[in-house]
């Protein structure tokens, strides 16, 4: 059974199984429940000194009510309602606040005598954590500091050792969480590249053993009969080559942060005219960006094939600086006559303007272009690497 787990400001990362913070939301239920006992201890060993023994007695049963409540909600498989656990803080500082017409002023002064939930609510604390993190358990842990402080009247060394206490735990606990959430992500990414890298292994091997030994077969025969045949071995050279670049090139996944490697999507744009040089390690920039960029490439490449003349190849150079991405796209075909770009899009021909120059526009970047008659063509492109959008 999969189910839907939302954490606060994070956009929904699809079904899992688990959520990986699980061990921390019954280590939060038992602290509860252990709690519960010691404050219901508590009331029995000061019952006769309370000013009102009823109210205390009937308010840890409404705590006992209430971690019933919670423990079931907590414990399900299903996702933990932001409000449910706000109302779970309402109720604890409830409790707390009861202290003041259930102890005496004497007790709430100068006795110092626990409060009726005592460390019952520091349960809502770790719930607090395990749901939101470090910024929810530092923000639990200070609102019940804050409701002790109201509740006592003063505030004195003992108090504040008690808030320190109450927003270090939260801290404490909300890191714990949210490092169990990431590493749970890492792990199922890792995974899904894994399986992703496994199955185009076997796909690469069963290509290999048909469709590109046929490919092989027919430009060999094609060459050796000449004529169309020469040119059909030609085609199936070609074919062959973006095959093997299609099967080599890393998976095309884009990571749960909407960043995606470049890397793959150009080397798919690989054949025997047509050379890819990427970096070994990943180059990641927001995923509709490199959308972006792979397309601009596979239309300088069309023009190559239209525009630079039957033997012109192509080399695409991609480079990662860090801050930017630099792409170069260099042809050894028969150039760009001098005002070729200005006249066609006078006629409104708009490839150049539109399909290259505007897509790097609205990704924020630069575009130089150096080309003369006979002398190829060469583009070269900056992107923002990390704020690149369209």
């Amino acid at each position: 059974m999969t189910r839907r787990v939302r954490l606060p400001g994070d956009r929904y990362r699809g079904p899992v199984t688990k959520d990986p913070a699980a061990p921390l939301w019954l280590s939060a239920v038992l602290l509860r429940i252990i709690t519960l006992i010691f404050a219901i201890g508590v009331v029995v060993n000061h019952h006769d000194e309370y000013a009102n023994t009823g109210l205390a007695y009937a308010t840890v049963g409404g705590m006992a009510v209430w971690t019933l409540v919670t423990s079931v909600y907590y414990l399900r498989d299903t996702g933990k309602a932001v409000w449910f656990i706000f109302v779970d803080l309402l109720v604890c500082v409830i409790a707390m606040a009861m202290s003041r017409l259930v102890l005496t002023h004497e007790q709430l002064t100068v006795l110092a005598v626990p409060l009726v939930p005592t460390v019952w609510v520091t349960a809502v604390v770790a719930v607090g954590a395990v749901r939101a993190g470090l910024s929810g358990g530092t923000l639990f842990g200070l609102v019940v500091a804050v409701a002790n402080y109201a509740v006592r009247g003063y505030v004195d060394t003992d108090l504040t050792r008690d808030m320190v206490l109450l927003v270090a735990i939260g801290g404490v606990l909300g890191l714990a969480a949210t490092t169990s959430r990431q590493s749970a992500e890492r792990l199922a990414k890792a995974l899904r590249v894994e399986a992703a890298t496994a199955e185009r292994e076997r796909l690469a091997r069963t290509i290999h053993d048909s469709v590109l030994q046929v490919l092989a077969r027919v430009r060999k025969r094609g060459r050796e009969v000449g004529g169309e045949a020469a040119e059909l071995a030609e085609e199936a050279g070609r074919q062959e080559v973006a095959l093997r670049a299609l099967v080599s090139a890393a998976p095309l996944e884009s990571a749960e942060d909407g960043t995606a490697d470049l890397r793959p999507r150009l080397q798919v744009l690989a054949t025997d005219r047509f050379q890819v040089s990427v970096p070994p390690t990943a180059v990641t920039m927001p995923a509709s960006a490199a959308g972006e960029l792979a397309y601009l490439v596979r239309e300088a490449l069309e023009n190559v094939d239209r525009h630079a003349g039957p033997g012109a190849r192509a080399w695409v150079l991609l480079e990662d600086l860090g801050d930017e991405v630099v792409l170069s796209i260099r042809d050894d075909g028969v150039g760009i006559p001098a005002g070729r770009i200005s006249a066609a899009e006078n006629e409104g021909r708009l490839g150049i303007a539109r399909s290259i120059r505007g897509r790097v526009s609205d990704l924020g970047g630069t575009i130089t272009l150096e080309t003369a008659p006979d002398s190829g063509t060469e583009w070269e492109i900056r992107v923002p690497a990390r704020k690149a959008t369209r």
